[in-house]
């Protein structure tokens, strides 16, 4: 199992403050059967420069490796960023720099607020010009700023895949997220996990919800394609 989504990384952002909660965290995923985890940390382009972050994240992962290279019971870790839009990003250099590690996948956080032709112009610009693959983060926490819903449509019939935290399918949101699932969506899972306390890891939880509505076979297909998509690509 894999969880696309986490702030497990000590001292970068509003997540893991110290190393010991980030063991914790850690070991709480493996203890709920996630085996792979990708680490993504916010990355606010017009708030940290790109080399700035780079080394923030750097220094993180190096001493979270360090403080666990005895443990047997830690995920692997993959490392990304989730990264927020900003103007033009469809035009950045800086892009493959954010992508999970050795591939050529981002967790794309968007607006919370209606989508625009610009928008739409963006994330094509990343998936063809870029030739990346979008992941587009915790989806459903957009869907109630889109009024008008036709940019909405025209994303998602675009070649990107949707990212759905697992604490929704425990919320108000379960609703919308099984019916997007229903819809055919090729979708991913993450717990967005920042802490222990208030927001701990859920990925067992939310996978409880779909199997007992779609069955044990749709989680299959959702783990088929998050181990598809961080197969190394030898082109990064």
């Amino acid at each position: 199992m894999i969880d696309f989504h986490s702030h497990i990384l000590p001292g970068i952002d509003d997540g893991s403050q110290s190393i010991q909660e980030s063991i914790a965290l850690l070991k709480e995923e493996y203890g709920h059967g996630i085996r792979q985890v990708a680490l993504t940390p916010h990355f606010y382009a017009q708030k940290d420069p790109l080399l700035k972050f780079e080394q923030k994240r750097a220094e993180a992962l190096q001493h979270l490796l360090d403080a666990t290279k005895d443990y047997e019971n830690i995920p692997e870790l993959y490392v990304g960023a989730e990264v927020y839009y900003f103007p033009s990003i469809g035009s950045s250099d800086i892009l493959h720099e954010l992508c999970l590690s050795d591939t050529s996948v981002m967790l794309l956080e968007m607006p919370f607020n209606q989508w625009t032709e610009k928008i739409l112009d963006d994330v094509e610009k990343i998936i063809f010009d870029h030739k990346i693959t979008v992941v587009l983060a915790h989806i459903e926490r957009y869907y109630e700023f889109q009024r008008k819903k036709d940019i909405w449509n025209e994303i998602f019939s675009m070649p990107l895949y949707a990212q759905i935290n697992t604490g929704s399918f425990l919320n108000r949101k379960k609703r919308f997220c099984l019916k997007f699932i229903k819809a055919g969506h090729s979708v991913l899972l993450g717990s967005d996990c920042h802490n222990m306390e208030y927001r701990p890891p859920n990925l067992h939880l939310g996978r409880e919800v779909i199997e007992k509505k779609f069955g044990e076979e749709k989680l299959h297909e959702i783990d088929i394609l998050g181990e598809k998509l961080l197969i190394k690509n030898e082109n990064t």
